[in-house]
């Protein structure tokens, strides 16, 4: 009896370390595929970034807008209304919207419409032993799949960015009309605590979401059993585990920048 409860707390335990072990070998492997010649991967690449534009870019402004209008815009202003220093909004966005929110929206747009379709068709191409032929003809599924899709997201994620951040930071612009107050101490305080490091910590906060989307979903879709069911089963499984993947990235490589760069802590 005490056996048997103890493989049923453990085992989940063990399947769980053994693929996020199986996921940093894949993205070992892929990160060296990458740029190891023959760089075979270039049709599928621009493939696979135009189909995540078309997808992604229209629920991403909405979101993206929603999130700095709702949450950091309407919130943070009621807040500082009450203070008299509703002029400060705009350096509360610098931190909510191009260090947080506009990355973070990125990633939940990418994992939910892109990396659900990249899982859906790679476990497809598993369940129809597609992968397994690849394998018997010499072709690397890493190089010719994992590879391109694993770029496509992460540049798209980086370039998601700039579109949630310009979407955020009109939601804020919105709050602050809504609250009769003019604009120019909204750019004054935005601006002060702005930097360069705020912009390329987002972009490669955002390129790192997508590079993990991309490992988790490829591998949850190259690993799929069980016929149609285990591809719904895996599509549902990658997204959650991207989420909680990069919302642990997000947490480590915040610490760590905040860490090296102790002004940012610092709102002017």
């Amino acid at each position: 009896m005490d056996s048997s409860l103890a493989l049923r707390i453990f085992t989940p335990l063990r399947n769980a370390l053994e693929e996020i072990g199986d996921m940093l070998i894949l993205t070992g492997k892929t990160l060296v595929s990458a740029f190891r010649p023959p760089y075979i991967y270039g049709d599928e690449f621009v493939h696979q970034f135009l189909f995540i534009l078309k997808l992604g870019w229209f629920p991403l402004l909405v979101t993206a807008a929603a999130f700095g209008f709702g949450a950091p815009g309407l919130q943070a202003a009621n807040f500082l209304v009450l203070f008299g220093a509703l002029d400060r909004l705009g350096g509360f966005f610098v931190l909510a919207s191009i260090r947080e929110f506009a990355p973070i929206c990125s990633g939940i747009i990418i994992a939910g419409v892109a990396g659900t379709a990249i899982t859906a068709d790679l476990g497809a191409r598993k369940v129809r032993e597609e992968l397994d032929a690849l394998q018997v003809l010499g072709v690397d599924p890493v190089k010719s799949l994992v590879v391109p899709r694993f770029l496509a997201l992460a540049i798209v994620c980086a370039l998601f960015d700039v579109f949630a951040m310009m979407a955020g930071i009109f939601g804020g612009i919105m709050a602050t009309v809504i609250n009769g107050a003019p604009l120019g101490p909204f750019w004054a305080t935005f601006f002060s605590n702005a930097s360069t490091t705020d912009l390329w910590a987002s972009f490669l906060k955002c390129a790192g979401f997508g590079g993990i989307i991309a490992v988790v979903c490829c591998y949850k879709g190259m690993t799929t059993r069980g016929g149609a069911e285990g591809v719904g089963r895996a599509v549902n499984q990658a997204v959650v585990i991207s989420f909680l993947a990069f919302f642990a990235f997000n947490y480590v490589f915040t610490q760590t920048l905040l860490a090296t760069n102790p002004e940012m802590l610092v709102i002017k």
